[in-house]
């Protein structure tokens, strides 16, 4: 059974991304954090093939022992695609930042793939195959006002994603990151669409299935010679 893991993914690009690996045939392992609604819709929008994961990826206990509990409850199979995708923004300018929205989203965004990314890697390097593609953004490339944690946090992910792949290519474990710009999900709540898709040369804001379709191919054979590569996702705002 071909199984794939995608943290942050009951709602929003995560919920896109447990459809699209559907459809190539995995059984998706859906992480959430509190959401029970959202988790069984997307469990449900996927014909019940996969399990939901409820823990906290910023916490590193919690991590291993759910992944370590899954891995024993199916000692023939792993996770074979590991998708990052959970993440949370808490903006403001620096000047205001608390310390403690700094530190929770690096917790979440950063120090999570980590945690979670460390968990699967051996069993891909065993069987000499595997998958971890990042959901960065392009405030991890670009950086944005009012984000100096969110940026912080991407952009240390996209760093990440260029050591790591050095190290595990030759185990044919790739890894990748997605980086996308405005998309229509929960995180631009709040954003002014109006004003900022002037500023887009594709004049509107992605969907989630765009971002999905690409997290497909890194995830497919087709794509076993890309590796450390970031590739942007938001409509030529920025390169």
């Amino acid at each position: 059974m071909k199984t794939a893991l995608v943290t942050g993914g009951s709602r929003g690009i995560g919920r896109a991304i447990c459809q699209e690996l559907h459809k190539m045939g995995y059984r998706v392992l859906i992480n959430y954090v509190s959401n029970d609604a959202a988790a069984q819709e997307c469990l449900q929008s996927i014909e019940g093939d996969g399990e939901l994961l409820k823990f906290d990826v910023s916490q590193p206990e919690a991590v291993q022992e759910a992944i370590g509990q899954w891995q024993q409850a199916h000692p023939e199979d792993y996770i074979e695609v590991l998708v990052n995708n959970a993440g949370i923004r808490k903006d403001s300018l620096l000047i205001w930042m608390e310390p403690e929205d700094w530190r929770k989203v690096l917790d979440t965004n950063l120090n999570a793939w980590y945690y979670t990314t460390r968990a699967v890697l051996q069993p891909m390097l065993l069987h000499k195959y595997g998958r971890v593609i990042n959901v960065a953004s392009l405030s991890g490339i670009k950086g944005l006002p009012g984000q100096t944690n969110y940026s912080a946090a991407k952009g240390g992910m996209i760093a990440a994603t260029k050591a790591l792949s050095q190290e595990v290519a030759r185990k044919n474990v790739t890894v990748n990151a997605v980086a996308p710009g405005f998309i229509k999900t929960d995180m631009v709540e709040g954003l002014d669409e109006a004003a900022l898709k002037k500023d887009i040369p594709a004049a509107r804001f992605g969907e989630p299935k765009e971002v999905a379709a690409v997290v497909g191919f890194l995830a497919s054979e087709a794509a076993s010679y890309v590796t450390g590569e970031v590739i942007s996702i938001n409509g030529g705002l920025y390169t």
